[in-house]
């Protein structure tokens, strides 16, 4: 059954929000994996609780406990409600990865603001570098902090999460531009006014991919290798933010104009 109504929605947001990374189907009944039946345990839901259950496929279920006991709950799925809640165009945030937990606090915020894809980049100046078995860790730790983000602010859809990779071979993936925008932030003089840029496409719906580099910015040559690949420098103003603030920033003037 599909329901479409905006109180229905906001119940849904009202509830214990669950993501479940399998098929789900209106009066499907299914154990729940072990970690999301110890965070019911922790919410002390009961059987007859309601949840909001949804796979990053977009939409979600309404759903409801059925059976808790020391090893597993159970749900019954019930309503589908098709909502989306993605910003109007899709934003991809390519960051030199900031050191100590700043990419996590990235990753959570970037994702209630609703960026679609991250790629996590080494520069000229970057502190936090990933070898071996350490990558393949820290980009399963960063997707559960996507997918604890999504159940907190109400998302449907993950965001992508890209593998690791050095800007000028991740640049050379890049098709030639257009029609599409491209910004690398920047303190250059030359750089145009984020403000100025924003009211540009105000009414567009094109993709946006916002680079920005690690503590210290970017190096004056991956700035003009970037220009080579379509990019445009634009300028926050006269404060130097953080690796973490500054590409949060741009994304949030960009969720700002598509909820009005």
């Amino acid at each position: 059954m599909l329901i479409e109504l905006d109180s229905f929605a906001n119940l849904m947001l009202a509830l214990p929000r669950f993501f479940i990374d399998q098929p789900l189907v209106d009066g499907a009944e299914l154990a729940l994996p072990f970690a999301l039946a110890r965070h019911v345990k922790v919410l002390r839901l009961q059987p007859g609780s309601p949840v909001s259950l949804f796979n990053g496929r977009g939409g979600e279920f309404l759903a409801s406990i059925t059976h808790i006991d020391r090893h597993a709950v159970a749900v019954q799925v019930g309503a589908y409600n098709p909502v989306e809640r993605e910003l109007a165009r899709p934003v991809t945030l390519a960051v030199g990865m900031p050191a100590n937990d700043r990419m996590d606090t990235l990753i959570e915020k970037g994702t209630e603001l609703g960026m679609s894809r991250l790629v996590p980049l080494v520069c000229g100046r970057s502190v936090l570098r990933l070898h071996g078995e350490r990558v393949e860790k820290k980009l399963e730790h960063w997707r559960g902090v996507a997918i604890a983000a999504c159940e907190q602010c109400g998302r449907t859809r993950l965001p992508s999460l890209e593998s690791i990779a050095s800007l000028a071979t991740w640049l050379q993936t890049l098709p030639p531009p257009g029609g599409d925008v491209r910004w690398a932030l920047s303190l250059s003089e030359h750089a145009q006014p984020l403000a100025q840029q924003t009211t540009s496409i105000a009414s567009q719906t094109s993709p946006v991919t916002i680079l920005s580099g690690p503590e210290g910015g970017l190096r004056p040559e991956e700035e003009a290798l970037a220009r080579q690949h379509g990019f445009m420098l634009v300028s926050l103003g006269r404060r130097v933010l953080r690796a973490d603030t500054a590409p949060l920033a741009t994304l949030a003037s960009l969720s700002a104009m598509s909820n009005v």
